[in-house]
C-alpha cells in the first residue's frame, strides 16, 4: 500500500449491477449507463480513455465487479475496489440522501478522488485459486449443515439418505482439495509460501492453503496490519472520560474462520507457545472466545513472520 497524490489524477466511479454499468467522471462527463457485457465494458473503456481518467473506482459487489475491474486493469487504469461502508460514509459526509445508480457513480467517483492509497493490481493467479477454494469451503458448509441435520432424525432410511451424503460430499471435498493443493503447487513461489506457513505448529496444509490463497499480502505487512487484515486486531474505543471495551471488527472473513478452527486445536495440543497463551488467559479469568481470537492474533503474526523472514518455523529450546 502506498501513499499518493490526487490532485492531477482524473478519476471515475462506477455503480456495478448485475445487468448494467453506470460510470461517470469525478467533476467532468457523465453518468453513462452501458450493459455488463464484454462488448458494453468495451465501450465504456474507450469512453474512459478518451476522458484521460487515470483511476477508477467502483465497490465491491460479490462477483459482478469482477469483470469490468479485470477489462480495466488490462486496459492499464488503476482500479480501487471499495467497501461499501465507504462510499455509504462518504455520501453521509457529503450529507447526500439521494440515491440512484447514475447518483452511486457520480458519488463513488468523487470517493475514489478523495482516496488517497494506492494498492498493487492483485496476482491474477490467486483469483482462479480463490474461487475453487471456495468451492470447497461451500462443500465443506454443506457437510456441516447434513451432519446437524442427521441429529434430527429417527428414520433409519432418512438417516442413511443423510450419511450416503456426508460420504459422497467428503469424498468430493477431498478430491478437490488435492486438485487445488496441485494447482497451488504447480506455482514454484506459492508451493513455497505454502510450505513456510505449513511449518507452523498447529497450521495444517488446509489453512495454509487458505492463507497463501486469501492473504497474499502476508510477509510485507507489520504485525498490526497482519492481525488487522484478519480482522483480529483490537481497536480502542475511548471517548473522554468513557473507555469503552476494545474490539475487533473487519477483515476477510473466509480466511479468519480458517485460522480460527486451527487454533482451537493449536491452543489445546499442538503449539506450546499457543497453549501456554491460551491458558494465562483463562486463568486471569478471560473467556474462551476471547483468549481464543488472541491465539488466532498471535498465529496470524507468526504466519507473517515466517513469510517476511522467508524461513520455516523454528521451535525454541529452552
Amino acid at each position: 500500500m502506498k501513499e499518493t497524490t490526487t490532485k492531477a489524477c482524473v478519476c471515475a466511479g462506477i455503480d456495478v449491477g448485475k445487468a448494467s454499468l453506470a460510470y461517470a467522471v469525478a467533476g467532468g462527463s457523465g453518468p453513462l449507463r452501458c450493459a455488463n457485457t464484454a462488448e458494453g465494458r468495451a465501450q465504456m473503456v474507450a469512453f474512459l480513455m478518451s476522458q484521460s481518467v487515470q483511476r477508477v473506482g467502483m465497490e465491491s459487489t460479490g462477483a459482478y465487479h469482477f469483470e469490468a475491474a479485470d477489462d480495466l486493469r488490462a486496459a492499464g487504469f488503476e482500479v480501487v475496489v471499495l467497501q461499501p461502508m465507504q462510499v455509504k460514509a462518504y455520501a453521509k459526509f457529503k450529507l447526500q440522501r439521494a440515491k440512484s445508480d447514475p447518483i452511486d457513480a457520480d458519488l463513488i467517483a468523487q470517493c475514489t478522488a478523495a482516496t488517497d492509497t494506492r494498492r498493487d493490481a492483485p496476482d491474477t493467479r490467486l483469483a482462479p485459486l480463490a474461487e475453487h477454494l471456495t468451492m470447497i469451503e461451500q462443500i465443506e458448509e454443506d457437510i456441516a449443515r447434513a451432519k446437524v441435520r442427521r441429529e434430527r432424525y429417527r428414520d433409519p432410511r432418512l438417516k442413511r439418505m443423510l450419511e450416503d451424503e456426508i460420504k459422497q460430499k467428503t469424498a468430493l471435498k477431498r478430491a478437490e482439495l488435492r486438485l487445488l493443493l496441485k494447482a497451488v503447487r504447480a506455482h514454484k513461489d506459492l508451493a513455497r509460501r505454502l510450505g513456510l506457513l505449513h511449518s507452523i505448529q498447529g497450521v495444517g496444509e488446509r489453512t495454509a492453503l487458505a492463507l497463501v490463497v486469501r492473504m497474499p499480502e502476508l510477509g510485507s505487512l507489520s504485525r498490526e496490519e497482519a492481525a488487522s487484515l484478519l480482522g483480529v486486531a483490537p481497536f480502542i474505543h475511548e471517548s473522554g472520560r468513557y473507555k469503552g471495551q476494545r474490539r475487533t471488527g473487519g477483515g476477510r472473513a473466509r480466511a479468519r474462520t480458517s485460522l480460527f478452527a486451527a487454533a482451537q486445536a493449536a491452543a489445546r495440543q499442538w503449539n506450546p507457545a499457543l497453549i501456554a497463551l491460551y491458558d494465562r488467559l483463562i486463568k486471569a479469568g478471560k473467556p474462551h472466545n476471547l483468549a481464543i481470537v488472541a491465539c488466532v492474533r498471535k498465529m496470524i503474526i507468526y504466519a507473517n513472520t515466517v513469510l517476511a523472514h522467508d524461513r520455516p518455523w523454528q521451535i525454541r529450546e529452552n
